[in-house]
């Protein structure tokens, strides 16, 4: 008997559906490396490679066409790494290769990380005409003495020349990435950098706390960084000030005008698929069975390019088992401050409500999540603001080894 079915719910109970599909492509470069993050980026030496990548990175996508078999694409997301170091013509080309080899929505979104201070003058219209349609900004702060503590390439003025570019070149769509919690940084301090940044109307904000991850600069030689008290009151005068300016927050970290979330990072959350494509990059696909398979390519770009064109471009790949997808699953719907029915967990990842039901409870009986209607829950304020404590109370009792995928970001998060 296969003991991963035994919590599944019957077929009476759950009708499976594949769930929405987006595609990730990873361009791992950096002008510098910033000693606080963590993601699969590397500091050019020499000339950037971007031939040889964009014809291995259709090679990837190839082989991942024949695993999809004609499923609709409903985003791409260019993340990095820095993507605006590509010109434009590089992200036309990739776009024409997931045109010709996958069925695309009508609504497709597209998303372009760039930082500013790395595009050329011109090259956001040429994005534009490329068929990026979003873009995402990695701001992190208006204040030049931060932006040097961050280790950023930019300055403000970049900022605000690299937005005005955006917006003449016809995007209207545009995030800005913005943290708090900085080093030395005050509660006024970080109420004003998030002042500037609404100042420019963004479609899209997300603001997010500044945490030391391991393996990073930061973490190995910390800085002097605000202490849990003053982070919170920043948290929540910056929540005020952008609800106050007609922003909706949708998750943890993000924040949008009406219409404009991003459906890219809602996939994410939602527990949906996507093909991981490039050096480092994670993917998650469900299979017609039902059955989910995480995987992740070879992290080195040099080894990815060199291994592709063989079929030789996984570093790891597994299917996860039932009590680990649900538990995925919460991770991520626990992130977004909407409800969730128990019948789209049971759909997208097989385990039975009934098996869940004692920890629903105790969350519901801590104050952490509140049970909507008939079977559907949403995390409270106070879930939502120690979030580790809710999304841990599902952990199951087998050990699970928890995924960072190439980008933004948590558990499924990339970048915004």
């Amino acid at each position: 008997m296969n003991t991963d079915r035994t919590h599944r719910a019957s077929d009476s109970q759950m009708m499976f559906s594949l769930p929405p599909l987006g595609i990730y492509i990873h361009l791992p470069w950096c002008v510098a490396k910033c000693p606080y993050c963590d993601f699969n980026s590397f500091k050019i030496t020499g000339q950037l490679p971007a031939a040889a990548y964009t014809q291995s990175l259709i090679a990837d996508l190839d082989q991942e066409k024949a695993i999809l078999r004609g499923r609709e694409v409903g985003s791409i997301f260019f993340g990095g790494g820095t993507p605006s170091l590509f010109v434009p013509q590089r992200i036309e080309d990739l776009l024409r290769a997931v045109e010709q080899r996958f069925a695309l929505a009508a609504d497709l979104e597209v998303t372009l990380e760039a930082n500013p201070g790395t595009v050329e003058h011109g090259s956001f219209a040429g994005y534009r005409q490329a068929g990026v349609n979003r873009l995402s900004l990695g701001v992190q702060s208006f204040c030049d003495t931060q932006l040097a503590a961050l280790g950023r390439v930019h300055s403000a003025a970049d900022s605000f020349a690299a937005f005005d570019e955006a917006i003449s070149a016809g995007f209207s769509n545009i995030n800005l990435d913005l943290m708090y919690g900085l080093p030395g940084q005050a509660v006024d301090a970080a109420v004003d950098d998030l002042r500037q940044a609404l100042a420019l109307q963004p479609a899209h904000v997300s603001h997010y706390h500044l945490t030391l991850e391991p393996k990073t600069a930061f973490y190995r030689c910390p800085p002097a960084l605000p202490n849990d008290e003053e982070t919170w009151l920043m948290s929540v005068a910056c929540q005020e000030l952008l609800r106050d300016m007609g922003y909706q927050r949708y998750e943890v970290s993000a924040y949008a005008k009406d219409g404009m979330r991003c459906k890219h990072n809602l996939n994410y959350w939602r527990y949906g698929d996507y093909v991981g494509v490039g050096a480092g990059a994670h993917g998650k696909i469900t299979n017609g069975e039902g059955e989910i398979v995480r995987y992740a390519k070879i992290a080195s770009p040099r080894q990815y390019m060199r291994r592709v064109k063989r079929g030789e471009h996984y570093a790891s790949r597994r299917q996860v088992p039932t009590a680990d997808a649900a538990f995925e699953f919460l991770m991520n719907a626990l992130r977004l401050p909407v409800s969730f029915a128990g019948s789209i967990l049971e759909a997208r990842t097989g385990m039975s409500l009934s098996a869940l039901r004692p920890q629903l409870e105790e969350a519901c009986n801590r104050g952490l999540l509140s049970e909507e209607l008939s079977d559907a829950w949403r995390p409270t304020e106070l879930g939502m603001r120690f979030l580790d404590d809710l999304q841990m109370s599902f952990l199951p009792p087998e050990p699970w080894q928890s995924e960072r995928s190439a980008g933004p970001a948590a558990v499924e998060v990339m970048h915004s």
